[in-house]
């Protein structure tokens, strides 16, 4: 038996490849009039607002707030022009079917649907439950946080990503331009924050970003996001703590 097993680990070991489960963080991008003459004329002044956030960033489209009557359009076109702004569209969400082919024949995969979609479509499909009063979906689930807190005592430096998967990052130093620090849970930096922060990158709503001074390039807490040129006088280069509340990005200083 363990001669079988150590043959079975050794064909493992030297094959060509492996497939793995993994988890990825992607930026989701909600089309609500693909039509519009001002879509792609607003959305490349940001990205040049931030383009080393955005260069090369994986995009889910979100098609939710389009409907059967919705005026066609090409997705395919949609897809070619995000990419001249070296943005990668490589799934999508919901819509109608017309648009749903049309992404599958642009190379698009379709993704989970959220649980507040799913419960929705079971509503629709349940004409009892459709004529009930509909009730409030209810929030996702926060990232239960396990792991001891990652503690960074050093700067981080340009380049530098940092990572805390499952925790809260700690910085006791300061975080330099076009750095990256990221977090599952909450972001504390006891420095200078001036290049990129992420709190809640699994989808925590709870997470908070909190530093000695702001002067990021992009913060973001559960997807949420805010660039330089977005930040107020009021907390630039100030105490500054960070969250969600009622679906917005709100800054405050401390």
């Amino acid at each position: 038996m363990a001669a079988v097993s150590s043959a079975k680990q050794a064909a493992e070991r030297d094959a060509p490849f492996q497939l793995r489960g993994n988890s990825f963080t992607m930026m989701v991008l909600k089309v609500s009039d693909p039509l519009s003459p001002e879509f792609f004329p607003q959305l490349s002044v940001k990205v040049r607002q931030a383009p080393n956030f955005f260069r090369n960033a994986p995009v889910v489209l979100d098609f939710d707030e389009l409907t059967d009557e919705t005026p066609r359009f090409d997705v395919a076109a949609l897809v070619t022009n995000l990419r001249t702004l070296y943005l990668l569209p490589v799934g999508f969400q919901g819509g109608p079917r017309a648009v749903q082919e049309g992404a599958l024949a642009a190379g698009l995969t379709p993704m989970p649907a959220g649980r507040a979609a799913k419960l929705e479509s079971a509503r629709s499909a349940d004409p009892q439950a459709a004529s009930a009063p509909a009730q409030p979906a209810p929030p996702p689930e926060p990232v239960v946080v396990h792991r001891p807190t990652l503690v960074v005592t050093e700067p981080v430096r340009s380049g530098q990503q940092i990572y805390a998967e499952k925790t809260d990052l700690v910085i006791t130093s300061s975080v330099s331009p076009g750095a990256e620090v990221v977090a599952d849970g909450h972001i504390h930096v006891y420095g200078a924050l001036r290049g990129r922060a992420l709190a809640g990158v699994s989808g925590d709503q709870t997470a908070r970003i909190f530093c000695q001074s702001l002067e990021a390039e992009v913060v973001s807490v559960a997807g949420l996001y805010r660039v330089s040129e977005d930040i107020g006088d009021d907390v630039l280069k100030k105490p500054v703590q960070i969250f969600l509340r009622d679906g917005y990005l709100h800054m405050e200083p401390l």
